[in-house]
């Protein structure tokens, strides 16, 4: 394993690493031991104004704009090529950072980031325009134009990975981007921006600037030369931005909650629907958008189902990230750790049956037990709210139309998944369920390729990755030429 290499603990604005306007720092710690890694410049509102500004700057003038879309993409390629060849350095970084065991961030976070940034380079010479011939004495057509100045606003959860869904993207298009990573887990950000740099990114094209929700991002959002938002985080956050954003109508877009519906049939292969239902909950300790936290069963396999989870749950070894025998990292902070334990009492309190976990664990960390909830009813708080931890609830039903109304019945349309060998049942559960992915038979699973995001409510509004994120960092302009005139 190769030594912790900490990044430059600055903001990066306009090409440069600078201190904080009133020099203000915050520490970053490490959840699994309460200590910290290390202390970061924490951005202001000033700040915020500079890196705007450069953001601005840079798409009006410089190299930016002069550059080809292949101009743009080799750029890319030369990230992701950087990021690969650091890609062991950063996946312990990241790890160190958000809680997450070594072994998953090299497989997920590090392999998606370097994918992500692969597939859009690709895709930056290929933003095409189109002829329509609207009239014989005219030539009109329709050009793609990069949206402007994009406000990056990203989650603790997958710091790299989510920054990388929105930077890739919005750099193929020819955007500029102004990074806020969480304050809870602001270091791959920050190493991001060293790559970006190293690869020939021209100053202001990509600026970071770690700080905290009230201040930085509130900054960010209100700043009317930021374009276009795109966030990812809580709902309630992302409510606020659109209140916010609608003062000069910026383009948003809002990657928000979960409560997702996972339903096992009794045709199922239980084996495979067990051991996929206990990763979809207790990956990344259940701090997954899409996590699978209400698992459907019908009551022909109920019981079977939950005695075999609990068993599945019972394996998972909590422990540092770095311990290549750990399974389940910890929560990203104490104020998550204790609302994850509120809800374990809460659904006590509801009635439901503590079958597993439940406490915190016996670590110095932010750790809690994988939690296993039977007889729980759609209409519980633990049902319906989303907890963002490694608890799930597992409601029984008696038939397909059942297990639709409850999976529907929810304000979260991001995910769900269904399990059973009749193909035609597949389809329909699949086509009747309002979410934004449906897995058949799998959980869990995204890919650069395909767009991904919710059906409004509190999952929010827009999709990230495939050929959807074009249409998000790019205007559509019609020109008409005259072709009459003399």
């Amino acid at each position: 394993m190769t030594s912790l290499q900490l990044p430059q603990g600055k903001l990066l604005i306009g090409g440069n690493w600078e201190e904080a306007e009133n020099g203000s720092t915050f520490a970053t710690v490490n959840p699994a031991n309460q200590q910290t890694i290390a202390n970061v410049a924490e951005a202001g509102a000033a700040d915020v104004g500079r890196a705007v500004n450069a953001a601005r700057k840079a798409l009006r003038e410089g190299a930016w704009p002069q550059m080809t879309g292949a101009q743009r993409g080799r750029i890319l390629y030369r990230m992701a090529a950087l990021l690969c060849a650091q890609s062991e350095s950063v996946a312990v970084l990241e790890s160190v950072d958000a809680g997450k065991p070594l072994a998953a961030t090299r497989r997920q976070d590090i392999a998606a980031a370097i994918d992500c940034l692969e597939y859009y380079a690709g895709w930056a010479d290929k933003i095409n325009g189109e002829v329509i011939p609207a009239r014989n004495d005219a030539l009109t057509y329709v050009r793609r134009e990069p949206v402007g100045v994009v406000a990056a606003i990203v989650p603790w959860n997958f710091p790299l990975m989510n920054a990388v869904w929105k930077i890739a993207p919005a750099l193929a298009c020819g955007c500029t981007v102004v990074l806020k990573p969480a304050e809870l887990t602001p270091l791959s950000a920050l190493t991001l921006g060293q790559i970006a740099l190293e690869a020939g990114l021209p100053p202001g094209v990509l600026n970071v600037v770690p700080g905290f929700g009230p201040v930085a991002g509130q900054a960010l959002i209100e700043h009317p030369d930021v374009d276009k938002i795109s966030f990812t985080g809580s709902p309630a956050v992302g409510k606020q931005i659109m209140r916010y954003a609608a003062g000069s109508v910026k383009r948003v877009g809002l990657e928000l909650g979960g409560k997702s519906p996972n339903i096992v049939f009794a045709d199922a292969d239980l084996d495979a629907a067990v051991r996929a239902s206990a990763s979809g909950i207790f990956f990344n300790a259940g701090q997954v958008c899409s996590a699978g936290s209400r698992i459907l069963v019908h009551k022909d396999c109920y019981d079977e189902f939950v005695d075999r989870l609990k068993l599945r749950a019972s394996r998972i070894r909590l422990g540092d990230p770095l311990d290549p025998e750990t399974t389940m990292g910890p929560l990203i902070s104490r104020k998550q750790q204790q609302r994850v334990l509120d809800y374990v009492a809460i659904g006590q309190e509801e009635g439901a049956t503590l079958v597993c976990g439940g406490q915190a664990g016996p670590n110095a960390g932010y750790f809690v037990e994988p939690t296993v909830f039977a007889g729980v009813r759609n209409d519980m708080q633990i049902a319906r709210e989303e907890i963002f931890g490694p608890v799930a609830a597992v409601i029984p039903f008696q038939d397909e139309n059942e297990a639709v109304a409850i999976a529907n019945d929810s304000p979260y349309s991001l995910a769900a998944a269904v399990w059973t060998r009749n193909a035609a049942r597949a389809h329909r559960v699949a086509h009747a369920i309002r979410a934004g992915t449906v897995w058949i038979n799998t959980y869990g699973h995204t890919d650069t390729r395909l767009p991904w995001g919710g059906c409004g409510g509190d999952s929010g509004t827009g999709r990230d990755l495939g050929r959807a994120a074009i249409d998000n960092y790019t205007e559509v302009k019609t020109v008409w030429l005259n072709l009459a005139a003399a």
